[in-house]
């Protein structure tokens, strides 16, 4: 597939919203996005009562002029259709587009996505006024890309209302075919809970907390389903009338998605991202890392993705919104730029206010152009300037891959679960964090994926896979490969079922190895392991089928039976991990898979160093970023993009600094 090109170099700007500022202050923004290097803002994200300030009455005057003025001063425009804020006049003329929560709350107006996928007044309502958008705008020279909504199912994710209880019916039709592929499927004996006609299936509701497994994770792929129909209807309506390439801005982080974006990211031109660090993370950069290395596994050939929105400092919504240290701006986003994005946006351009967003970081920031934050934007954009022909290039290719799947998250973090508390996003952070720290470049890849090119296969607590999906899985031992399988993965099949006959039934055979029953552990319960490590909240009693013991449980009524496990197949071999190791077990069986799978590594050095590749036709580059308080030494030899200066074979990154290295020879 073509890639997009979005601007001559690496993209780099952020949300514009000039219709919430007086006139004159639009002429500052454009001088200042000039000095900052800005090349590409979204536009008109919220701007839908704006434009039509009644029913069919439009006034386009405002964004006429902020979208010549960005024209004219060489700016790109990422131009928004502004669906994801249905106008006070429509939320009042029809209140039933807002979507319901489980509990049969109705979402007031006020908030963000507040309408219903199932609607067909809003969808109305909307591809109306996105078709009168692209017919606008459609072929302005101006508009470099369209950008559907925003962030889909943030405030909508999930309507219990009874008109999206029938479009939930009309899909498990479609996907099911009768209503004994249901029951069956479901397994509604368990409670009798059998349905005898369509019209008795309902959404989860209520508040018992303890939905049919089948009934909730089918509602979830349903409505992941219906958010990316609307996304559909609106780009068909866009491509009418535009060539301008279409995506929208994904939320693509550690844990369970809102949506599955890895089912969305082909129907996008150039898969978005919005990423914001959290203020209690301590490995804030690590899980900026993890997110980029998903955008690049789920992306279409693993082409270039697009940070979309990141922030400044502080966002608005967290229980304490931290600022960013110095350096983070712009270690952060190259941080981004070096794992496949092809640029570096930022929600806001200039910080709002009043709103609710009126203490979100921004571009400009309220203290203004004296402000550090400021500084660090200008220079931001100096060093993308320089980066301006990594664009379009590939990241090298990785030997390592992590399974995640939505599906899967969703199905452990919801309803009757042995361990209610466990988060879908620890186990596969903890491995990707192993592999981080040693520079080993790890693809963050769904279930589907095809697995020849990669040397080891992590399967972190994949409760719930179809047979095909495993299939792929078992095959990576079989050909010489890896496969190392965690607690609490292949439990359960694509209906969640549970397979029987020992856990994990869907790799017990390749494994080896297989448990009886699980261990949870209490709160403050803690078992030892015959190699020194602690254990907290998941332990299991496992059996050997021709697998060998790598070590055991050393303490509890587990002692003496295996808990990490390896059997050799050929030239490969299949691990399984049955128990919730701390990071520094981890770390020591990273060292030993990365060893015996010959995994490379982009640079020798310290963990904290954090070292990247991108190849060219004609070059490659080496991003090393330092994330440590000290300086860091690595051998690698080149020009450096960012000094222009040739660097190496012996090279300093300084504490907290950011090193690009135009490589001699195209690897």
């Amino acid at each position: 597939m073509e890639r997009v090109r979005l601007a001559d170099g690496l993209v780099y700007g952020g949300d514009y919203n000039p219709e919430q500022w007086p006139r004159e202050t639009w002429d500052e923004d454009v001088r200042l996005m000039r000095e900052a290097g800005v090349n590409l803002v979204t536009l008109g994200v919220f701007a839908w009562g704006t434009v039509e300030l009644a029913d069919g009455e439009r006034d386009w005057s405002w964004l006429d002029e902020a979208v010549l003025l960005l024209y004219e001063n060489g700016i790109g425009v990422d131009l928004a259709t502004p669906t994801a804020a249905p106008p006070q006049w429509l939320l009042t003329a029809h209140p039933d587009i807002a979507p319901v929560l489980a509990d049969g709350y109705r979402e007031p107006a006020g908030g963000r996505n507040a309408w219903c996928p199932a609607s067909e007044v809003y969808r109305r309502y909307a591809l109306r006024h996105v078709a009168a958008l692209a017919e606008r705008y459609g072929a302005h020279p101006a508009v470099r890309l369209w950008h559907v909504g925003n962030e889909l199912g943030g405030g909508n994710a999930r309507c219990h209302c009874d008109r999206s209880a029938a479009d939930f019916r009309t899909w498990l039709q479609k996907q099911r075919g009768s209503l004994e592929a249901v029951n069956a499927a479901w397994g509604t004996a368990q409670w009798g809970h059998r349905y005898g006609s369509w019209d008795e299936i309902m959404p989860p509701r209520g508040r018992h907390g303890a939905p049919n497994p089948g009934l909730h994770l089918d509602f979830e792929r349903y409505s992941s389903d219906a958010l990316l129909a609307h996304y559909l209807a609106e780009k068909e309506v866009l491509e009418r009338h535009s060539a301008a390439p279409v995506t929208t801005n994904m939320m693509v982080g550690a844990g369970a998605q809102v949506v599955d974006y890895a089912s969305w990211a082909p129907h996008t031109a150039i898969a978005a991202n919005d990423h914001y660090t959290g203020v209690n993370d301590p490995l804030r950069e690590q899980d900026l890392a993890f997110a980029a290395d998903r955008m690049r596994g789920m992306s279409p050939d693993r082409r270039p993705w697009l940070l979309m929105e990141s922030s400044t400092g502080g966002p608005s919504w967290q229980r304490r919104n931290r600022a960013k240290d110095p350096g983070e701006i712009v270690r952060h986003s190259l941080g981004h730029v070096a794992r496949g994005s092809d640029g570096a946006m930022f929600f806001q351009w200039r910080a709002s206010t009043s709103g609710a967003e009126q203490f979100h970081s921004a571009m400009l920031p309220h203290s203004g152009t004296r402000s550090r934050v400021w500084k660090e934007v200008v220079e931001l954009g100096r060093h993308l300037a320089k980066l301006a022909e990594v664009r379009g290039t590939a990241v090298e290719g990785a030997k390592a891959a992590i399974v995640v799947d939505d599906a899967a998250g969703w199905a452990l973090q919801h309803g009757l679960k042995p361990h209610r508390g466990l988060s879908y996003g620890r186990e596969p952070r903890t491995w990707h964090r192993a592999l981080w720290r040693r520079q080993v470049l790890c693809d963050v890849v769904p279930p589907g994926s095809d697995f020849d090119a990669y040397d080891l296969v992590i399967v972190p607590t994949l409760l719930v896979v179809g047979e095909a999906d495993a299939e792929r899985l078992r095959a990576v031992p079989e050909r010489g490969g890896t496969l190392l399988v965690t607690y609490l993965s292949g439990v359960c099949d694509a209906d969640n079922q549970v397979l029987t006959g020992g856990f994990p039934g869907a790799f017990r055979e390749v494994l080896g190895a297989w448990s009886d029953e699980f261990y949870p552990l209490q709160e403050g319960e803690r078992v030892a392991l015959d190699d020194g490590s602690v254990v907290e909240d998941w332990t299991e009693r496992v059996h050997l089928d021709g697998a060998e013991a790598v070590c055991g449980y050393a303490a509890s009524s587990l002692a003496g039976g295996p808990a990490v496990t390896r059997r050799v197949i050929g030239d490969g071999a299949a691990w399984y991990v049955s128990a919730a190791l701390p990071p520094e077990a981890v770390d020591r069986l990273a060292d030993r898979l990365a060893a015996e799978a010959g995994l490379p590594r982009a640079v020798e050095a310290e963990p904290g160093l954090e070292a990247v590749r991108r190849v060219g036709d004609d070059h490659s580059y080496l991003f090393l970023l330092n994330h440590t308080d000290t300086d860091q030494n690595v051998t690698a030899a080149g020009r450096d993009l960012l000094t222009g200066e040739d660097a190496g074979p012996a090279l300093t990154v300084p504490a907290g600094g950011v090193r690009v290295i135009r490589e001699s020879v195209n690897r």
